[in-house]
C-alpha cells in the first residue's frame, strides 16, 4: 500500500490511506513541540546549522499552539483505530504534556511506558560512547496491561541507537527525523503483533511503516509534504 499524501488533520487522507478499515495501532511521529525561534524585536531568528533545522521542519509560536495541533490530528486518527487500540507517540520534553493531555481525554488512561531512545553521538576518550540525545515514544492504552510472570522477558523501554546505523536514512533521503530499525524493532513488537495493522499519520520518509512491514505487520501511512510522501511510497514497496 502506498504512502498518501495527505494532511492528518483531514477526514479524507485517513479515508484514502485506510479504504475503510481500521487500524490496530498509532504508531506515528508527528512533528515535535519545537517553538518559532524569535529574537526580542519578534523577528525570526535563523535556523541552526543542524540537522533538526532542515526540512521539513513545522514550528508553533506556542505550546497553546502546539495544543491545539495535537487534539486536532489525535481525535481524527482515533476515529480509525479499533475500539481500545494501543497508542506509541513520539515526542520531545516540551511535547509530552499536550500529547498526554490529548490522549487521556480521549480515553487512554493508562501511560504503560515512556520508551527512550538514547541517541548514539561521538566517541570520547577510552572509546567512551556519549548518549546525550535522546527522544521518547509516550505508549497509552485504555487497559492497563497485565503483570508479567515470572517467565516472560522484560519490557524494553529504552535503547541505545544511532541515527543511521542501519544506513536506511542515507538511502531514503536522511529525513531530519528518521528512525532506525533497532530503534522501532522492539516498540512495535510490544504494541501490535504479526498481520495487524498499523496506522501512521505522519510518515515522513517511511521508517515506521518500513518496520512494520519487515516485522510481519501491515502499514496504512500518509505525509503531508508530496517529495517525501512519494519517498515513502518507494519505500514500503521495495519492503
Amino acid at each position: 500500500m502506498p504512502c498518501i499524501e495527505g494532511d492528518a488533520r483531514d477526514p479524507a487522507a485517513y479515508q484514502r490511506a485506510l479504504l475503510g478499515e481500521r487500524a490496530d495501532a498509532l504508531v506515528t511521529d508527528p512533528p515535535y513541540c519545537l517553538l518559532t525561534r524569535r529574537r526580542k524585536g519578534g523577528d525570526l531568528r535563523d535556523p541552526k546549522s543542524a540537522k533538526i533545522e532542515r526540512g521539513p521542519l513545522l514550528r508553533f509560536e506556542s505550546v497553546r499552539d502546539y495544543r491545539a495541533f495535537t487534539n486536532a490530528w489525535l481525535s481524527l486518527a482515533l476515529e480509525h483505530l479499533v475500539p481500545g487500540g494501543p497508542l506509541a507517540i513520539w515526542t520531545n520534553f516540551l511535547g509530552k504534556d499536550p500529547i498526554r493531555a490529548a490522549a487521556r481525554d480521549a480515553g487512554y488512561r493508562f501511560e504503560v511506558g515512556e520508551y527512550v531512545w538514547a541517541k548514539r553521538t561521538t566517541e570520547g576518550g577510552g572509546n567512551e560512547i556519549l548518549l546525550r540525545v535522546y527522544e521518547t515514544a509516550l505508549i497509552f492504552v485504555r487497559e492497563p496491561w497485565p503483570a508479567l510472570g515470572p517467565a516472560d522477558p522484560p519490557r524494553t523501554l529504552c535503547v541505545a541507537a544511532g541515527y543511521d546505523d542501519d544506513g536506511e536514512a542515507a538511502r531514503w533521503g536522511s529525513h531530519p527525523n528518521h528512525k532506525p530499525f533497532g530503534v522501532l524493532d522492539p516498540l512495535l513488537r510490544q504494541v501490535t503483533r504479526p498481520g495487524q495493522l498499523i496506522l501512521d499519520p505522519f510518515a515522513g520518509s517511511g521508517s515506521i511503516g518500513a518496520a512494520a512491514i519487515r516485522l510481519g505487520r501491515r502499514a496504512a501511512c500518509m505525509e503531508i509534504e508530496p517529495e517525501w510522501a512519494e519517498r515513502a511510497s518507494r519505500r514500503l514497496a521495495a519492503g
